[in-house]
């Protein structure tokens, strides 16, 4: 059985006001003093760390901050421990007068806060206002495999499907205040790295090392860890790592892009190993589904991920469910991704959550208290 890991990354507001607040270091502090680690400070945002850690780390800017599962077989146990990770960030936040929520942009007005050190400082030299503004909180996952070669062919074959999962996960409509008219504006603000988004079919983990050989050696990136593919090879770990999600408004949201990750990846392997192509999409198809998949999430159409046309939203995530059926069957996974996927599809993701409580409290601080609340449920 693969195992999966998660990564979030939480906004830190404040308790009353809802406004993003730059308390990371405190909060980390908070933790350290509970667990007997270290701060996280040094630790590099882009890497996922070892697994038997069990820490907080310092993301980009200070008013976020991020934790990491352990690699988990059963989706169960993985519920279980983003659960708990999100209500030990709620505590040690409040320890200091704050809250965490799964907010993948700040519906509030913000002044980003770019953290201390030597990478995010040079990241800050390099991109200047692409860095400063990139305040998004996303949800990464990692997927085992056997060896590169399988991670690569696993990448070559999930392109078209990725942009699925930004709609089901889109939760970031507001931009400094304002309704952004997308449902996911973090994909968008994402995208402004010149090293992010969709890749070509490379073919071979040989074609895949010379890409970031070649990128790395431009001088625009400090390292590989800078190379932000929609879905890419881990450097530390036998992981492909998916990348194109936001951040979750609910747990349970969470665990379905974690199964649906899964069984792409799964899927994949099967089909690279009884010799069936990747679908032959270009990049500049691919950005478009991406694009559409952020612009209007589950609310129109989206791109059906085999024939690159518009269909509506909800044939296009049944279609994905029947994509990986065989593999979610063979996991036990297959009725716990239907029913989440199906209450997304009636009751909304995160960015129609989002206008309704706007339409309801007329009040984006309201929104925000509320999403604190659904963040880590008491």
């Amino acid at each position: 059985m693969r195992t999966v890991g998660v990564e979030e990354e939480l906004l830190l507001v404040d308790r009353e006001s809802g406004e993003p607040r730059a308390l990371s270091s405190a909060v980390l502090a908070r933790a350290a003093r509970d667990t007997g680690e270290n701060s996280g400070a040094e630790k590099q945002a882009d890497d996922y760390r070892e697994p038997e850690e069990e820490t907080f780390e310092r993301e980009l800017h200070g008013q976020q901050l991020e934790f990491a599962t352990q690699p988990r077989s059963d989706m169960g146990d993985l519920a279980d421990e983003v659960a708990r990770w999100r209500a030990d960030a709620a505590r040690h936040a409040g320890d200091v007068g704050a809250a965490v929520a799964a907010l993948a942009t700040s519906p509030l007005p913000v002044s980003p806060a770019v953290n201390t050190g030597s990478r995010f400082q040079w990241m800050e030299e390099q991109f200047g206002l692409t860095t400063q503004e990139q305040l998004t909180g996303g949800c990464h996952v990692h997927v085992s495999v056997d060896s590169d070669e399988e991670g690569v062919a696993v990448i070559d074959r999930i392109r078209s499907w990725l942009p699925v999962l930004v709609a089901l996960s889109a939760n970031s409509p507001f931009w400094q205040g304002n309704d952004s008219q997308y449902s996911s504006y973090r994909n968008r603000v994402w995208g402004r790295w010149p090293m992010a988004g969709p890749t070509e079919i490379f073919g071979s983990a040989e074609r895949y090392e010379e890409q970031v050989a070649e990128m790395t050696a431009t001088g625009v990136l400090r390292d590989r860890g800078m190379v932000y593919f929609d879905a890419r090879l881990s450097h530390r770990y036998p992981t492909v790592e998916i990348r194109v999600s936001d951040v979750c408004l609910e747990a349970t949201s969470t665990v379905l892009i974690a199964t649906l990750a899964r069984g792409l990846v799964e899927t994949a392997a099967r089909d690279w190993r009884a010799g069936r192509p990747p679908l032959p999409h270009g990049v500049a198809s691919l950005r478009l589904a991406s694009w559409r998949a952020a612009r209007s999430g589950l609310e129109d159409t989206l791109l059906d991920p085999v024939t690159m046309r518009p269909a509506p939203s909800d044939e296009v995530v049944r279609g994905l469910l029947d994509h990986v059926r065989d593999a979610l069957e063979d996991s036990a996974d297959l009725d716990l991704a239907r029913t989440t996927a199906e209450d997304l599809l009636k009751h909304g993701n995160g960015a129609r959550v989002q206008r309704e409580l706007l339409e309801r409290t007329g009040s984006l601080r309201e929104v925000v208290k509320e999403c604190v609340r659904r963040t880590s449920p008491m």
